[in-house]
Parts: structure tokens; sequence; C-alpha cells
């Protein structure tokens, strides 16, 4: 592990989405309830952002966004495969609040300001993160679905400098999340 390279000939996005793949497969990783294969998830994120962009650092950095926070990949591996502009764009996609760092709110706080000082185009890829995340949110226990919607909800006002587009459905999808689990309290585990 550690060594992985793509095609230095192959589309930009082609090689983020083999990179991705590997590393995240490389741990097994899943989607925590789903139990679906993680890289599912960095799919979803470059289509939403697809409807949006064609700009190919941004749609690297959709397949990438978790491989650092996730995987035992460094920012530093990603800059030496793809380049300085994609390697910022995943640092600035990277959560840096760690356990040392307090309680689920101090470190979600943490990420929140993180996430307020990043480039527009970082925050697009934030406001797709979201998107797809809420709407998966049902899949997650009940009281661990209510806080993490109210947790994005806060977190989208720090993302306006994103695509107003994508802004516009991650405010949708979190209303809509909020108005079921409202209705389906039954859920709760």
């Amino acid at each position: 592990m550690g060594r992985f390279t793509t095609d230095p000939t192959a589309p930009l996005e082609e090689r983020a989405k083999a990179f991705s793949a590997y590393w995240h497969g490389s741990i097994n990783q899943v989607r925590t309830y789903s139990g679906l294969p993680y890289i599912t998830h960095p799919a979803a994120v470059v289509e939403i952002l697809r409807s949006v962009t064609n700009d190919a650092a941004v749609l690297a950095a959709g397949w990438l966004h978790d491989v650092v926070e996730d995987t035992p990949c460094t920012i530093e591996q990603i800059e030496k495969e793809f380049g300085r502009e994609v390697a910022e764009l995943v640092e600035q996609l990277t959560n840096v609040a760690t356990r040392a760092d307090g309680n689920r709110t101090m470190r979600v706080a943490i990420n929140r300001a993180h996430s307020a000082s990043a480039s527009p185009r970082a925050k697009t890829v934030k406001l797709a993160d979201v998107i797809h995340n809420v709407s998966c949110i049902l899949e997650c226990p009940y009281d661990f679905a209510v806080r993490y919607v109210e947790e994005k909800r806060e977190l989208i006002e720090v993302l306006r400098g994103g695509d107003p587009r994508l802004l516009q459905r991650a405010r949708e999808v979190i209303d809509w999340a909020t108005q079921v689990l409202k209705v389906r309290p039954a859920l709760a585990s």
C-alpha cells in the first residue's frame, strides 16, 4: 500500500477515480449504514458536480475529497499524483478536527470554520458532498440523522461562495430530510 500511481497520460478525472477507488478499496471501506462500497459516495458527488461544472480539477477533487480523511493516503501523495491545484482543493475539503479537539460539537465547529475559509471551487464540492450525504440520511439511526441534518444546515451557511444551484439543492434536501425526520420519529433506533 502507498505506491499506487495512475497512468499520467489518462484524463485527470479518470486518474482521480482510479486513485480514489484504490485507496478506499485498500481498507475495504464501505458506507457505514448501507454497507455499499465507499466509492459509490464519491461517484455520486461527482455526478452532482457534473450537473454544474466540467472543471477537471473540481471533478477530480470530488473523487478524492475523502481519501486523505479516511485512508492512509496523504495530501503529499495527492499533490505528487495530481499537482498542487487538486491537492489544495482536497486539503480544503478534508476535515481538520481530531478527537483531541474535543466532543463532536467542538469538532464540527472546527471543521465548519475550515470549510468557511475554503475557495468557491472547494465549497462547490462540499455542497455536492452535503447533498449526497443528506439524501442518504434515512439509512442512519434516527437520533444521529436529526443531529447530522442540523449540522449540515449550519454548514451550508458558510458554503455560500460555492455554486448557487448546489447551495439551493443543499437547502432543499436538508428541508426534505428535516420534514421526513419530523414525520417519521418511529425510525428511532
